[in-house]
Order: structure tokens, then C-alpha cells, then sequence
């Protein structure tokens, strides 16, 4: 390449990147504050500009580009960090848009072709982010080693594609993330739409960039600012509950003794945090079929004799293991840095009793494998026995011998002859055992394929006398020497599931916790929607329930019961009932009005939402903003798109705001809220009514004529007399219940504080 052609070339690469670069943003200057400006004044100035340069409300061309600016710097000037950074080294996200050091604030006073041409951010995803390749999904991948897999552990996904910005804003948190969650255990994937977007689709991602969880073959959308804590949180949310119970000195020898009864070794973590540390979360999802999981707060006074019991040491995190002894633990870890590694060599060396019980067809391939090799034979000792009180003693006996075992090719187990008599009968040779209650039998057996076929031997019945220990160790060690021994072969049977019944009332509880989370996404998802599709108006009864409604029929499942709504003041005492503590897939749909207006807003709210009053997910209380206005405002100022919020409200001379009217449907456990504002359909200062005014927008129509339907909804509400303000509240609630109005999430609900009474 000739020089002249070369220095063209890099120009020509400087000025695309300068017009990617594009004007640096200014927060100051375009929201017209000094750098002195403090928080007060640049949320009053914000929400005078936002309402300005709406789109919805300005129809200049440029205004959604200013809006956009406008919206930015003022998340640049709300956050003390991004403030200061930008104070300090003149950087917003716009001007270190890709995280990384070569492209700091900075400029490099050796510009180097190659390296800044091909290494460009938008030339290649992979330098963009290099380590996406190594967890890169498809979708057979997905289906057949993803979601088989997330029964054992959760999945963090990733859904990115080339050239989406926000994806190159998220990356440094995301490789952060995965650099501990992948310690963790936690599954790690990423789904590039551009290549993979059947994927995309069936996880029903339809946005980059997005963040999911997949456990036990369930997706769960992560919908919060993309941060390490809350990733972290979102992970240890979508775990199932009751993984781990709180041990102490009251209840530690009930959960300790419930060995026989879920036939499983129990596992007790001492710590000296207050929280059940996410790794132990994480491992006792993975063992969940083999093990009981319960931790014990060191630093509780409650759990000091639990303590001295066990001589545990308070400096470092202690992992004790028991099985059918409670007293002593079969096996104990301690040590500082409790890794995974550790952990599940731990697990995996005592995932069973010394003698379990065979329950079912899983445990007894686990515990009695198939031969594979002659060196690698397993022996299974089993003895056939009975639950009732009168086998007690022998089988206290037989554990006693299996607990002595030193032997790595025998494994001991025993089965209930009522529970599993298809594969007593084989193995009690000649014996009618369906006919009577023959005394207890110890058989040795050898596995050998798949299909069922094995070698075994009755050795002797068994009441647990010395005579027939000795016989039984002599019989092991003939069989060390002469494998002949086992004259018998056969074709077992499966095992009956005995837990069967449990499973069934598992599994109901379990579909019952699914379907109401299902339920809940079904009302009131609205990812994509917009305000574009208006719903059929009912009819407006005050006294009936309207069963005309769409929404009222999916949600209802039992008539009102009276012609009333019982409507809940949300104060200091309810709140944590009737928001906080919301049970998931429930909402709390509140009434915000002041002394003046109370009466006549709960009248007319009881009759526009009394026909949704059969639902039992819909609860109804009202806010009284003369008592808890500082909550409210709160609560909008920390919606993650408070723009919208802010776009159509009118703030008096003083800029208060007159929140009576506006309802919210609050969902307490997924932290997200749904807002209706008063909307005029009175009289139109031209002599219009507003039935009017959309009966003639509605002749003919397009899809281009939506913006200033749109604009309407922003029309001053202060004219509007009391009782009109809830006219639409039925529409509202009919989209509500359909899942077609935005959602606000937020990170928290505002505290306690800010609901006490200010008067």
C-alpha cells in the first residue's frame, strides 16, 4: 500500500470513528444547571424538560434526540458515582462506551492502524467480548444439556447480538459476574441473536440486551439494573425455597432424627453470618435428592449448645455430616475457604446412609451399580425385612454390622418385603413369602446388566444373633476368593416407588407455586406493549359484578360475595402485610387520595373496580397522600423509567404534584408496579366532549394518527372535578388484567420511613 493511499485510509477510519463518537454529552449544559446545581433543583429542572421535550407532546423532529439527552444527563447528575466521575475525568457512559482501556477518555498519541481498525468494536463480536465463544449456546445445546442440567444447578444467559450498545455497557459486570458465579457452580451461557435466534425465540427474549435464569426447566427474566448484587440476588431468588432449614439447639436433634424417614444423610453448616452463604444455597440444590441441608448461626445465643455439643470452631465455617448415628457425624470439613471443589468431594463421598433403605429403582441402580469390569465388581448385601416393631432389634443389628464394614466392593441396604414384593419373591428362593410373614433374609447379589439380570445367594435368615454375623462374614469371605459362589441368577423387577404418594403431593405444590408465578406473568407481563391498542369499553354498572369484562372472567374464581369492596388503608401497620409480604403472583391494587377528596374517590373507585372483586390474586387499599405523600413521590422517583412518570404530570405553583386519582398496582414480590392517572372525559374547553373527540379520531384512523391520542392522556387533569377522575379506572383495570399496561420495576420498595404518618 503506497503511503498517500494509507494516510487516506486513516483518516478515513478516524472520521468513522469520530461520527460513531458523535457530539460528547454535556449534562450540565443540556439541562442548564451549574455544577454547584444540587439534587433538588436538578430533578425540578429534569421534570420541566422531560415534560417539554416528550415526545408524545413535542413534535418537533429533534425532540426525541433531546429527550434522550436530557434523560441521560440526568441519570448522569441523580447518581453521586457517575457525577463525580464525570466531574473528575469528564466521562459519561457515551465517552467510554466499551469498558475497556484502549478506549478510556484518553486519547493514544500512537495511534496504531492494524490494531485500531481491526480491533475496532463493532468489526468483530469477538473482540468486543472474547470469552462470549466459550459459553456460547445453541439450540439443541439448550434442549438437550441445558435444561436436563438445570435441575442440578441454575443458568445465568446472556441474550446479546453485534451491534447492540447496551450489550458493550453490561460487559464489565457480566465477565465479573461469571468470573464468581462460574465458582460458584452457577451455569454460564450466551445466546447471540444474530446467530441463534430460534433460541431467542423459544426463551422468548425479544430484546438485547437481555439476562435470564433457567432452573429446573423454568425461565426467569432478570429485569433490574444490570449491577453484581443484583445479579447476585436474582440468582439466590429463582432458587426453590426451604432448600436449607435453620437449625438450632430447640430443633436440631427432630431434624437430625428424620434420617429414616426421608432415608437420606443430613447435613449441618456452621457460620458465622446470618444469611445462609449462597454456595451452601447452591449445593444443597444439587444434592437435593440425596441429602437435608440445615445451617446453624454461630453467632445466635440460640445455637451455643449446638456449638459445645459438637466442639465446633468459630473461626472458621464447619460442614458436619450424619447419618444414622445423630450423636456423632460420620464425616466433617473445616477450613476458611470453603470452595466447590471441596464441597462436592465432600457430598460425594456420603451421599448415602451406611444402609439405606431401597425405596426405589434409582437409588438401588446407585447403590448396587451394573458390573463393568471384573476388577471393578459391587457386591449388594440386602436384607429383606418388615417394619413392624418386631424386626427393630435385628435390624439395629444388621446396621451395626454394615457400620463395622471395611470392604469398598460391598454396599448394605435393606428392603420392606411388604413394600417391595416382586423382588422379595425372587430373591427368597422356594419360599410362598406373598402367603406369610417370613422372618427376615439376607441375600448377596451381584448386578450384571441393565436389563435386570444378577447373581445372588440367600445367605441366612436373620434375627441378628452372633451365629448369623459369623456366617455372613464367612460368606463375604468366600466370595472375595470364589465369586462362584452366587448360584442363582434371575431377572429382577423394578422397584416400586415408594414415595410415590409424597412425590404426587410434591409435585401439586409444586405446580400450584408454578402456575400462580405463570398466572402472574399471564396479567400483568407487558415487556413490548404500548398504549396503541385500546381495549373494548364495558359497560359501566355500579352495582352488578361485570361479567362483561374480559379480564374480570379469566381472574375471577368465586363471585363477590357482598355488593361492597373492602378497601384497606395502606398505613405504618398494613404495610408490610399488604405490600412488603405479598404473597407472589398477588397484587395490591391502592387508591392514592388526600382528606378532601376521600370519600367521594372511594365511592367511585368500590363501583369501577367492584366486578374485578372475585379474583382471590387482587387485594384493595387506598394511600392518603395529606399522611404519606412522601412515599409517593418516593416511590416514582425510583422507577427505573421515571420519564414516562414525569412526562405528563402538572406540578402546582409550589411543584407539588396532585396525586389524588392515580391508582397503583403494586406487585410486592416482584417489585414492579402498574400506574393509572386521571384522565379528563368531562366537557372539553372547546365544547367537546372527549367521546366525541375519539369517536372522530377512530373514523379512519392509522397507526400514524396514535402520537396525538397518545398526547391526550397528557392533557392537564388539575380542571378535572373529583368525581370524573376515575372514569377510565374499568378500562385500566380490564388491561391490567389482560397484561397490556407498562410495568415499573423498582429496587426496593421505599421504607418504612417514608410511610409513617408525617402528620
Amino acid at each position: 500500500m503506497s503511503l498517500p493511499l494509507a494516510v487516506i485510509v486513516v483518516v478515513s477510519v478516524l472520521e468513522l470513528a469520530a461520527t460513531h463518537a458523535g457530539p460528547e454529552l454535556d449534562p450540565y449544559k443540556t439541562l442548564g444547571v451549574t455544577r454547584a446545581a444540587s439534587q433538588a433543583e436538578i430533578k425540578k429542572v429534569y421534570k420541566r424538560l422531560a415534560r417539554e421535550w416528550h415526545p408524545d407532546k413535542n413534535k418537533n423532529p429533534g425532540a426525541e434526540d433531546m429527550f434522550i439527552r436530557i434523560t441521560k444527563s440526568y441519570e448522569i447528575l441523580s447518581s453521586e458515582d457517575k457525577r463525580t466521575n464525570y466531574d473528575r475525568y469528564g466521562q459519561t457512559d457515551d465517552t467510554q462506551p466499551y469498558g475497556g482501556g484502549r478506549y478510556s477518555g484518553h486519547r493514544h498519541d500512537n495511534f496504531n492502524f492494524e490494531e485500531s481498525f481491526f480491533n475496532f468494536p463493532f468489526n468483530s463480536r469477538t473482540q468486543r467480548d472474547f470469552t462470549d465463544s466459550k459459553y456460547s449456546l445453541h439450540f439443541n445445546q439448550y434442549v438437550n444439556e441445558v435444561v436436563p442440567d438445570s435441575f442440578k444447578r441454575p443458568y445465568l444467559i446472556k441474550i446479546t447480538s453485534d451491534w447492540c450498545f447496551n450489550c458493550i455497557h453490561i460487559e464489565p459486570v457480566w465477565k465479573e459476574v461469571v468470573q464468581e458465579m462460574e465458582a460458584l457452580g452457577v451455569g454460564i451461557g450466551v445466546v447471540d441473536v444474530g446467530y441463534e435466534r430460534r433460541l431467542a425465540n423459544h426463551l422468548g427474549a425479544h430484546r438485547t440486551p437481555s439476562i435470564l435464569g433457567v432452573i429446573n426447566g423454568k425461565v426467569t427474566f432478570f429485569h433490574y439494573a444490570v449491577a453484581k448484587e443484583h445479579l447476585m440476588q436474582f440468582v439466590e431468588d429463582i432458587l426453590p425455597q426451604r432448600l436449607v432449614e435453620r437449625v438450632s439447639d430447640k430443633n436440631h436433634q427432630q431434624f437430625l432424627n428424620s434420617w429414616h424417614e426421608v432415608n437420606k444423610p443430613h447435613v449441618l453448616l456452621f457460620d458465622q453470618v446470618p444469611v445462609v452463604p449462597l454456595l451452601y444455597k447452591l449445593t444443597a440444590f444439587a444434592y437435593k435428592d440425596y441429602m437435608q441441608f440445615g445451617y446453624v448461626d454461630q453467632g445466635l445465643a440460640e445455637t451455643s449448645n449446638l456449638q459445645r455439643q459438637f466442639n465446633i470452631n468459630t473461626y472458621a465455617p464447619t460442614m458436619l455430616v450424619f447419618k444414622e448415628n445423630t450423636d456423632n457425624p460420620a464425616d466433617i470439613i473445616q477450613t476458611k475457604g470453603m470452595k466447590k471443589q471441596i464441597i462436592d468431594e465432600f457430598m460425594s463421598n456420603n451421599k448415602f446412609l451406611l444402609a439405606p433403605r431401597l425405596v426405589n429403582q434409582k437409588l438401588f441402580d446407585e447403590l448396587c451399580p451394573v458390573k463393568q469390569f471384573h476388577r471393578r465388581r459391587k457386591y449388594c448385601v440386602l436384607l429383606i425385612t418388615g417394619d413392624d416393631e418386631s424386626f427393630s432389634s435385628g435390624n439395629r443389628a444388621f446396621l451395626s454390622f454394615a457400620s463395622s464394614n471395611t470392604r469398598e466392593v460391598v454396599r448394605f441396604a435393606y428392603v420392606y418385603q411388604q413394600l417391595q414384593q416382586p423382588l422379595c419373591n425372587i430373591l427368597m428362593t422356594g419360599k410362598e413369602s406373598a402367603h406369610a410373614s417370613l422372618p427376615p433374609q439376607v441375600v448377596i447379589l451381584e448386578r450384571r446388566n441393565s436389563a435386570g439380570k444378577a447373581f445372588f445367594k440367600p445367605v441366612t435368615t436373620w434375627n441378628g444373633s452372633e451365629n448369623d454375623k459369623q456366617r455372613l462374614v464367612e460368606e463375604l469371605e468366600r466370595l472375595q476368593k470364589d465369586p462362584s459362589i452366587l448360584i442363582h441368577d434371575a431377572m429382577l423387577p423394578e422397584l416400586n416407588n415408594e414415595f410415590a404418594s409424597m412425590f404426587v403431593i410434591q409435585w401439586i405444590y409444586a405446580f400450584y407455586g408454578y402456575l400462580s408465578e405463570v398466572m402472574d406473568d399471564i396479567l400483568h407481563n407487558n415487556c413490548d406493549s404500548s398504549d396503541e391498542n385500546s381495549p373494548k369499553p364495558k359497560a359501566k354498572d355500579g352495582t352488578k359484578t361485570g361479567n362483561e369484562s374480559p379480564g374480570s372472567g379469566a381472574a375471577s374464581s368465586r363471585p363477590p360475595r357482598k355488593n361492597f369492596v373492602e378497601v384497606t388503608e395502606l398505613t405504618d401497620i398494613t404495610y408490610i402485610s399488604n405490600l412488603v409480604r405479598l404473597r407472589p403472583g398477588h397484587m395490591n391494587i391502592v387508591l392514592v387520595l388526600a382528606d378532601a377528596s376521600k370519600n367521594i374517590l372511594l365511592s367511585k373507585f368500590a363501583k369501577e373496580v367492584y366486578s374485578f372483586t372475585g379474583s382471590l390474586t387482587l387485594h384493595f387499599s387506598f394511600l392518603n397522600t395529606d399522611k404519606h405523600g412522601e412515599w409517593m413521590r418516593t416511590l416514582l422517583d425510583g422507577a427505573q423509567d421515571a420519564a414516562q412518570i414525569y412526562a405528563c404530570e402538572d406540578d402546582d405553583a409550589n411543584g407539588n404534584t396532585d396525586y389524588a386519582g392515580y391508582v397503583l398496582a403494586l406487585n410486592g414480590h416482584k417489585k414492579y408496579f402498574c400506574l393509572f392517572k386521571p384522565v379528563y372525559t368531562g366537557e372539553d374547553p372547546d365544547g367537546k366532549t372527549a367521546e366525541d373527540d375519539s369517536t372522530r379520531k377512530s373514523r379512519g384512523a392509522s397507526r400514524e394518527d396514535h402520537p396525538p391520542r397518545k398526547s391526550a392522556r397528557c392533557r392537564s387533569t388539575s380542571t378535572l372535578q373529583i368525581h370524573h377522575k376515575l372514569d377510565r379506572l374499568g378500562l385500566w383495570m380490564e388491561r391490567l388484567m389482560e397484561g397490556t399496561l407498562p410495568r415499573y420495576y423498582i429496587i426496593a420498595w421505599p421504607g418504612l420511613d417514608k410511610i409513617t404518618p408525617g402528620k
